[in-house]
């Protein structure tokens, strides 16, 4: 071999050892740059503190696999990134798959894994969709995972949006909230401790079956507790105490522990219902809806915050059954729409409620702010803008309800029915005397750093009972229709932010632009780019073949 030919081997065999080597460090030590401009491929600092943490392997189990339409390939895609970004951060202590659950080896085996899944807690989707072909086509889908880590192990269901975004909105807001589904799933196998919620009885607040779904929901999550105030001098040991629809008045010893609760750095949250009222009494001409006394109003107004003794009435909303008349003995029943029940899917673009999908409300009443040093007040939730104000007195009557709603009788714009508060509160006693038989010296007139949540409905937390079963259905799930609202996201959600502290729950602010093409431009300019896609390559390649012949013909001419 002459000594040209020696160094050629040489120099291919240096450049292949080079590539081997760059090879083995890059799948080592695993890195990429975020060049997008929403920095959709970079994770929190909540999320990177939580994986670097890991001390054992986390296996993800990810069941969207198989014969999916172009859009939830877009999803499969989105979700592998963010578990290989998860991979990366975490050195390697995030593993995963997709399996597909359809591929069984015969239709019990496949039924019976399906049900095993929605038995651990995984979501199915009815998928319609048209193939390449143009056939319509029909497929169950489990858009969701397992994570395990030892012989734990949770469920994180990734399909979540808003639907009034329509499919592709609604599957670009999952995509958005990829990141904190799959965190949060994280966060639950490693966190020893569970957080505490307090759900205070008595005052008429409801309880048994109509709260079984509520129960069902924050049991799944947080340790629940039944608290009384009755008998108590302090309320403490809780990290979110929840007030829920009471009708039945506060006295002022338990007003002063709620209140001591917040100055201390504890959370609460409130489902008011401003007005009572008996829809047994709602044919004919109606009944007017009376205001609960519940003593809490000064209490909400040091907080920051008045729940109006009025009801929201909204184009947007659900249905409610009526005797239409009678075929021989039976009644027949009709649904119609009912403004009283707004269909609430206006949220802010808080973490605690961006990209929630629809809530139903059962009347709901309006709050305003009012003045409260110190306090950051956020909106959470607002109607649509075609609502209509009742002020009292309120009455509510089907007759009213005869007529198709028109929108141009639903003026009074979008009203908020929901806010959070935060700061360090001024306690309702400042300046009053403590309740008997409490230490004065005990007394904190400026709290610590709080949240508060005031919800302008109490029937979000109550659920009903199905009229074929007489079994407690979930939370948010109408009876007569069977829809599913997000009522239970919805509170699970805002007591994943009152009780976090990683700052986890920030990451679903994370937005993922869509950018579409231009149709019409795609159309106009069709053929002049493929024209140049065809050409470009070819007049490239005879340009360098012509630069070389070139070169080397006048390296040799001398």
């Amino acid at each position: 071999m002459s000594e040209g030919k020696k160094i050629v081997v040489l120099q291919a065999l240096v450049v292949l050892l080079a590539v081997w080597l760059v090879n083995q460090i890059a799948n080592r030590y695993r890195t990429q740059f975020d060049l997008t401009e929403e920095k959709r491929y970079t994770i929190s600092d909540a999320t990177k503190n939580l994986l670097q943490s890991l001390d054992e392997e986390v296996f993800f189990e990810v069941y969207l696999a198989g014969d999916l339409p172009a859009n939830f390939e877009r999803f499969q895609k989105s979700i592998g990134e963010m578990l290989e970004q998860f991979s990366i951060e975490s050195g390697n202590r995030v593993q995963y798959k997709f399996t597909d659950p359809s591929q069984a080896n015969n239709a019990q085996a496949r039924n019976q894994f399906y049900q095993s899944l929605m038995d651990k807690g995984v979501q199915a989707t009815n998928l319609n969709y048209k193939n390449a072909d143009g056939d319509k086509m029909e497929k169950l889908i489990f858009p969701g995972a397992i994570a395990s880590k030892g012989m734990s192990e949770v469920s994180a269901n990734l399909l979540k949006g808003n639907r009034a975004a329509g499919p592709e909105g609604m599957l670009n807001q999952s995509i958005e909230g990829l990141e904190y589904e799959l965190a949060k799933a994280i966060s639950e196998l490693v966190d020893g401790g569970t957080k505490k919620v307090a759900y205070l009885t008595g005052h008429g607040s409801p309880d048994g079956e109509d709260i079984a779904g509520f129960r069902s929901a924050v049991q799944s999550k947080f340790d629940l507790f039944n608290v009384s105030l009755d008998g108590r001098k302090e309320l403490s040991g809780y990290d979110v105490v929840v007030v829920g629809k009471p009708t039945i008045p506060f006295t002022e010893r338990e007003k002063y522990m709620v209140d001591q609760y917040l100055m201390k750095g504890g959370n609460l949250i409130y489902f008011i219902d401003a007005l009572s009222v008996n829809m047994d009494s709602a044919s004919g001409e109606g009944t007017i809806a009376i205001p609960y006394e519940t003593n809490l109003t000064d209490q909400l107004f040091r907080y920051g915050v008045r729940v109006n003794q009025n009801y929201v009435l909204d184009v947007n909303s659900g249905q409610f059954p009526v005797v239409a008349g009678n075929m021989g003995n039976q009644p027949q029943i009709q649904m119609i729409p009912w403004p009283f029940f707004p269909v609430l899917t206006n949220f802010s673009k808080h973490p605690a409620v961006r990209n929630l999908d629809a809530i139903l409300g059962r009347f709901v009443s309006e709050i305003d702010t009012v003045k409260a040093e110190g306090i950051k007040k956020t909106p959470l939730i607002n109607t649509s803008q075609y609502t209509k104000l009742l002020g009292p007195p309120v009455r509510v009557a089907f007759n009213d309800l005869r007529d198709e709603l028109r929108p141009e009788k639903f003026t009074d714009g979008p009203k908020t029915v929901g806010y959070l508060l935060e700061g360090a509160f001024t306690s309702l006693y400042a300046n009053r005397l403590v309740p008997k038989g409490f230490d004065k010296a005990q007394f904190v007139q400026k709290g610590t750093s709080a949240k508060v949540i005031v919800i302008g409905d109490g029937d979000i937390i109550r659920n009903d009972i199905d009229p074929e079963t007489d079994q407690p259905l979930g939370l948010g799930v109408e009876p007569f229709t069977k829809t599913t609202y997000a009522n239970e996201t919805f509170i699970l959600n805002i007591l994943d932010y009152m009780v976090d502290d990683s700052g986890l729950i920030e990451t679903r602010s994370r937005e993922v632009k869509i950018r579409p093409l231009d149709r019409v431009k795609v159309k106009q300019e069709r053929t002049k780019w493929q024209m140049i896609n065809l050409v470009a390559p070819v007049l490239l390649v005879l340009l360098i073949g012509g630069a070389k012949w070139y070169v080397r013909k006048k390296k040799y001419a001398k």
